[in-house]
């Protein structure tokens, strides 16, 4: 008995050893999962929080105006979108450095400059705009804006000031949960698939003022400064480096994919309500909110104010972060959401002004919200093109990126990308200082 005991033992060892594989991931799909999960984060918070007010607001003039006929540019803007990402991504986890730190090392102070000057005004002005759309979206649950944007500003500067980036990071990523709420508020509109099929294989074109505007403002808002300002300050604080370049990239790319996703869902909302009830106009978020009511019923109008709600505070959130970030990489400051006011006081003074001067701003009866967004676009329209450029030229510096710069078919798509973007982006510009 006593030689059949070693026995036994062996035979059950042996057999747990055989089934412990099961347990584990050992397949390619599911280590490229956990390799995703470990580093969720920077581009999924960024492309959705360029959903903002005034995306949503955009987005929903589009389908109200047009019904479908511009789903077909969303495909072509995601792949923009992907492209600009997945650079300032790249470069971020190759260089550890952010995008304004790379611009003063490589181009001079001038340049790093001005670039921090333009994200500081641009990213006020939205940031107020956020704060305004959180109001505008509890006040159709009867709350007051005067209550209910205070608080919110205190709860977003106590998660940037007060906690850590790793859980400042899931609250974001959490935040992202009430877009889903634009799916079922499309599908609640009963819209008719087959065309919104059609609609986005085939291209429908027009060529008067109007639809050229909001094709122009779409893709202006679809792909802004902060976003890839803020991606690539993330992925540094994240401590990303070149190992984590693959699932980095998985990342970025279905998060682009599922913002645009969300703001294609937007426009089918409203286009298979407003547009085809005649109701073609749209002042802000909220009036798109209230005007599906009749149509979709008012679960709808709750969902798109949610979606409205979540989308504001992420951007309220991520604003004043991307800003205290550039001006902390421009000027050599310490920066990080996980760094305590006595250690970063320009990050954290950044942030805190910002979200302050927002709240007291949104609360004013009246405020011209519409005069401040067309100013801010003004001054998007100037940064863009030089933001891109910069990001295309410095991921595509062998000195700098080594084996990780722009391969030469992915820096012509870049090159284009950038070209017909800061184009469309100088033309929004143009037709905003002219005034149409």
């Amino acid at each position: 008995m006593a030689v059949r005991v070693p026995a036994v033992i062996a035979l059950v060892r042996e057999r747990m050893l055989a089934r412990r594989p099961r347990l584990r991931p050992r397949s390619r799909l599911a280590a490229r999962l956990l390799g995703l999960f470990a580093v969720l984060g920077p581009g999924l918070i960024a492309a959705n929080a360029g959903n903002d007010a005034g995306g949503i607001a955009t987005y929903a003039s589009v389908g109200a105006k047009y019904g479908y006929d511009l789903l077909w540019m969303m495909v072509v803007i995601t792949v923009s979108l992907i492209v600009v990402q997945e650079m300032a991504a790249r470069m971020g986890a190759v260089t550890g450095k952010g995008l304004a730190e790379l611009i003063r090392e490589q181009y001079g102070i001038r340049w790093s400059l001005f670039a921090t000057v333009s994200v500081l005004l641009a990213n006020l002005g939205i940031c107020i705009s956020e704060f305004v759309g959180i109001g505008a979206a509890l006040n159709l649950a009867g709350i007051p804006f005067q209550v209910s944007v205070p608080i919110a500003a205190l709860v977003v500067w106590l998660l940037l000031v007060r906690g850590s980036y790793k859980v400042a990071e899931r609250v974001f990523v959490l935040m992202t949960i009430p877009f889903f709420a634009y799916p079922i508020a499309a599908i609640l509109a009963r819209p008719h698939w087959g065309v919104v099929g059609k609609a986005i294989v085939v291209p429908h074109i027009q060529l008067n003022s109007t639809y050229l505007f909001l094709f122009i403002a779409t893709a202006g808002t679809t792909i802004t400064p902060f976003m890839q300002l803020y991606v690539q300050s993330a992925v540094v604080e994240k401590g990303l480096g070149p190992e984590d370049l693959r699932a980095a990239r998985a990342e970025v790319v279905s998060g682009s994919i599922f913002a645009n996703l969300v703001a294609m869902f937007i426009i089918i909302a409203t286009g298979a309500t407003l547009f085809v009830h005649g109701d073609h106009t749209v002042n802000n978020a909220a009036d798109a909110a209230r005007a599906l009511k009749p149509f979709a019923g008012r679960f709808a109008e709750a969902l798109f104010a949610e979606g409205l709600l979540g989308a504001s505070l992420l951007a309220a959130a991520i604003l004043p972060v991307t800003a205290a970030y550039v001006i902390a990489e421009t000027f050599g400051f310490e920066k990080g959401i996980s760094q305590r006011p006595r250690e970063a006081p320009v990050f954290v003074g950044v942030i805190t002004t910002l979200i302050a001067i927002g709240t007291l701003v949104a609360i004013i009866p009246g405020v011209p919200v519409i005069k401040l967004l067309v100013g801010v676009q003004v001054v998007n329209g100037v940064l863009l093109p030089i933001t891109l450029f910069f990001v295309w030229r410095l991921a595509s510096n062998r000195e700098l990126m080594g084996e990780y710069a722009n391969g030469r078919t992915f820096n012509v798509l870049a090159g284009a990308t950038v070209i017909a973007t800061s184009t469309l982006s100088l033309l929004l510009l143009a037709v905003t200082v002219l005034g149409f």
